[in-house]
């Protein structure tokens, strides 16, 4: 007998069959959002989630990504939302608060909403961390939304 025969668990099957997903990206260090977001959208297709149901939002950065991914969860036309940044150290106290504050922005509107949003603000201490991570971390924040969306709907 397995430890959990007697507990009822939730198996969510990773679909994205009918699935709207929002993309709020970053333009600010454009290379790496844009090798995010390359692999984040192919998953999202590989796993179903047809390209028309696909919305994608740039802004300039990471602390601007809260407010729009707020107003994409009150317009209730997505399951789940995914915001894309790189922010990457500098000499000043800036990376800290960019970093901080954009953070539990994201947080704040999933707690607030109830939509889940995958997080792939990459948060480093150089571009070369950041180029090492993208494409693994734009797989990962995909599947993320997809089985959220998906356990959300079925709770």
């Amino acid at each position: 007998m397995a430890q959990y025969d007697r507990v009822q668990e939730r198996e969510i099957a990773l679909d994205g069959q009918g699935l709207k997903i929002g993309i709020v990206r970053a333009r600010f260090n454009h290379t790496i959002t844009e090798g995010l977001l390359a692999a984040c959208v192919d998953t999202l297709v590989k796993l179903g989630v047809a390209e028309p149901d696909i919305r994608i939002v740039n802004v300039a950065g990471a602390l601007e990504i809260p407010v729009v991914l707020m107003h994409m969860a009150d317009s209730e036309q997505f399951d789940a939302l995914i915001a894309i940044a790189c922010v990457i150290r500098g000499e000043t106290y800036h990376f800290e608060v960019v970093s901080n504050e954009s953070n539990a922005g994201i947080t704040r509107v999933q707690l607030d909403t109830g939509i889940p949003v995958g997080n792939a603000v990459l948060t480093l201490e150089n571009e070369d961390q950041a180029v090492v991570r993208m494409d693994e971390k734009g797989v990962d924040v995909a599947r993320v939304a997809v089985e959220m969306a998906q356990l959300l709907k079925s709770l």
